[in-house]
């Protein structure tokens, strides 16, 4: 356990290449020690465009050891909802209160801003991070699994829907489907960072999803199918299409999340070849 003699904190509303460089050395150290998932949302940042919320808001928080990161702790905001709140701390550096500093800021930082909810997240198995979550007096709200497709998908012989990438003209669609699969506002998150595809049957959108390719890794997200077309396959359709996406631009792995509360659409993945990979837990704050 190492000294911290020369601390500095570095508040920041985006992150920069060096900033993002430094991160992901210091998630590689948190890594080598303890087998966990940290869901920082780097990818996404990096990949947002400027907007007034961004310029105006801290959201990057910089713990440095003279001039080694040994902390990071990061708000994400997805449209108007909760702010999701992860981090970590450099192994030789753990027990320091460089954690309890960094989410001090990020308190300071939630009560300027209009949300009354945070989110904490933290991987099931990292006994440290659930402890120091429930020494908030955070109460646990929910967890999702990560699940990775373990060899090929099972695919369905079925070829009904049209899968088309998504225009510009189609944002107000996809924020209207994101409204209705995950209660999610925002028409300036529904596009970006990512590639959107709609599914159309019978010349009608009836569903969508989200693909995304980073260092050879696809991820699948905001899949949904509108309620009147459920039922009928249509989900299993769009989840194979986005894996063929995948597969063409060369993904080696290809994973997704989803609400372990959500059985039908666990059962779906699973029954695709997706196999749970890690749990992540969600404790939730409130604003009194």
């Amino acid at each position: 356990m190492k000294s911290i003699l020369h601390p500095t904190i570095k508040l920041k509303p985006s992150l920069n290449e060096e900033d993002y460089n430094e991160i992901l050395r210091l998630k590689e150290c948190c890594l080598e020690k303890e087998e966990v998932t940290l869901k920082l949302e780097l990818d996404h940042k990096r990949n947002q465009s400027p907007n007034k919320s961004v310029k105006t808001s801290i959201n990057e928080f910089l713990f440095y050891e003279g001039h080694t990161l040994i902390g990071y702790m990061g708000i994400c905001q997805f449209g108007s909802e909760a702010l999701e709140v992860n981090g970590m701390v450099h192994p030789d550096y753990r027990r320091r209160g460089v954690f309890k500093q960094l989410f001090s800021l990020v308190q300071d930082e939630w009560n300027k801003r209009e949300s009354k909810q945070m989110l904490l997240l933290s991987d099931h198995k990292s006994r440290s991070g659930i402890e120091f979550i429930k020494s908030t007096g955070a109460h646990y709200e929910n967890a999702e699994y990560e699940m990775h497709l373990r060899g090929e998908a099972k695919e369905a012989p079925t070829n009904k829907l049209h899968f088309r990438k998504a225009l510009n003209q189609d944002a107000k669609e996809i924020a209207r489907q994101n409204e209705i699969y995950f209660h999610m506002n925002s028409e300036e998150e529904s596009m970006q960072g990512m590639d959107v595809f709609l599914a159309e049957w019978n010349q009608s959108v009836i569903g969508k999803v989200h693909i995304e390719l980073q260092n050879g890794i696809g991820g699948i997200y905001g899949l949904g199918v509108l309620p009147e077309y459920r039922g009928q396959g249509f989900g299993r359709e769009i989840l194979m299409k986005a894996v063929k996406e995948l597969r063409e631009r060369q993904a080696q792995q290809v994973l997704l999340q989803v609400a372990v509360k959500n059985k039908n659409a666990l059962n779906l993945y699973q029954s695709c070849g997706f196999k749970e990979t890690s749990t992540m837990d969600y404790f939730k704050l409130s604003k009194k």
